[in-house]
């Protein structure tokens, strides 16, 4: 008996045979003896008539409890297969995420800002040694470095999604995670306004949107202040220093260009491929900034702190108009890189923004 004839309640049944009682007069048999036969004819067709009432009771109580126990038993809860549902990340991958995350896990310190930032920072699980803010960041578990974690350990702590700055770092670990059913999502803004979009977009995912609402709102407001300020003065021709050896600068994809333009600035190498070039001294040479920008400090200590040999000559060293502003403003693309532009913006128009 199939499914659909339990829950329709009309099974195809095949009746059992019941043993029949046939009647016939034998030539010579009298009258009493044929009423005899009668007699047990009726009795037998009575018999039969309670063995068939008695059987068609028996399947009609298995048919009502099969009934029951087949379509009163739990089905599987058709909400089970809406308990995902399938984004995009900024790397156009088609992501399958559950609609409630509980556990993440971070692999670059501006997803952890920003996991934080929008009030799930109790579901995180684990991320970097490079992921010290805020304070609660250096107390979950570590998984290695931003480009070399560890597989073993993210499994370990069987986070629902894991969340990587760029597409490059899926390479060498994309594979191990998907086997273990855990998602992969990737963010990669390239512009201040996508780093706003990156903030609302896991806000969304986390299911706080009142309080990545209210964040947005500042962040957005304190932006807009800046740019009122800087829109009318005249850009001061800026060079992003990376690294000094080798010396790396930021390139047409980088959010840090538009960052500078936001501030009043203009990046001698906007027009330069790729978001983070290795410059030659040559070229370094040639580009002749106004002002020398160092991301130092912080996380990463008195790295970076001076000036590259190729710009020693330059208009920026000759005018001491070379900036140290803390690295972790303006390397992380999260919500204190408002805090970076801000700094910005003093340092190249200290007169408009005192």
């Amino acid at each position: 008996m199939n499914a659909r004839e339990r829950c329709s309640g009309r099974p195809g049944i095949s009746r059992d045979p019941v043993a029949t009682c046939r009647l016939r007069a034998a030539e010579g048999d009298g009258i009493l003896n044929f009423k005899k036969k009668i007699w047990s004819a009726l009795t037998c067709q009575r018999f039969r008539t309670r063995r068939r009432v008695a059987a068609l009771q028996i399947l009609a109580l298995a048919l009502v409890s099969t009934f029951f126990f087949s379509c009163s038993r739990p089905q599987p809860n058709s909400s089970t297969t809406a308990e995902t549902h399938e984004v995009t990340d900024e790397a156009g991958r088609h992501v399958t995420l559950p609609i409630k995350i509980d556990r993440i896990v971070s692999l670059a310190p501006n997803l952890t800002e920003i996991v934080y930032a929008v009030g799930a920072g109790d579901r995180l699980v684990g991320d970097t040694s490079y992921c010290d803010y805020p304070p609660e960041a250096k107390n979950l578990t570590k998984v290695g470095d931003t480009l070399h974690p560890s597989i073993e350990r993210i499994i370990a702590l069987k986070p629902q999604i894991v969340l990587v700055s760029t597409a490059s770092q899926l390479e060498n670990f994309t594979r191990q995670l998907d086997e273990q059913k855990i998602a992969v999502y990737v963010t990669n803004p390239q512009t201040v306004v996508q780093v706003f979009d990156a903030i609302e977009k896991l806000g969304r995912l986390f299911g706080t949107g009142h309080v990545t609402s209210r964040l947005l709102s500042d962040l957005r407001r304190r932006a807009l202040a800046v740019e009122t300020v800087s829109a009318p003065l005249k850009p001061v021709r800026v060079f992003y220093q990376v690294s000094d050896q080798p010396l790396y600068t930021i390139g047409r994809d980088a959010y840090l260009t538009d960052l500078i333009k936001r501030a009043g600035g203009v990046s001698v190498t906007a027009d330069v491929p790729t978001a983070f070039p290795r410059f030659s001294d040559e070229a370094a040479l040639a580009s002749k900034p106004d002002a020398i920008l160092l991301p130092t400090g912080r996380s990463i200590g008195n790295a970076n702190s001076n000036v590259a040999a190729a710009l020693k000559n330059s208009p920026a060293v000759r005018d001491n108009r070379v900036y140290k502003i803390n690295d972790d403003l303006l390397s992380r693309p999260g919500p204190r890189l408002v805090d970076g532009l801000e700094q910005l913006a003093r340092s190249l128009h200290p007169e408009a923004f005192k």
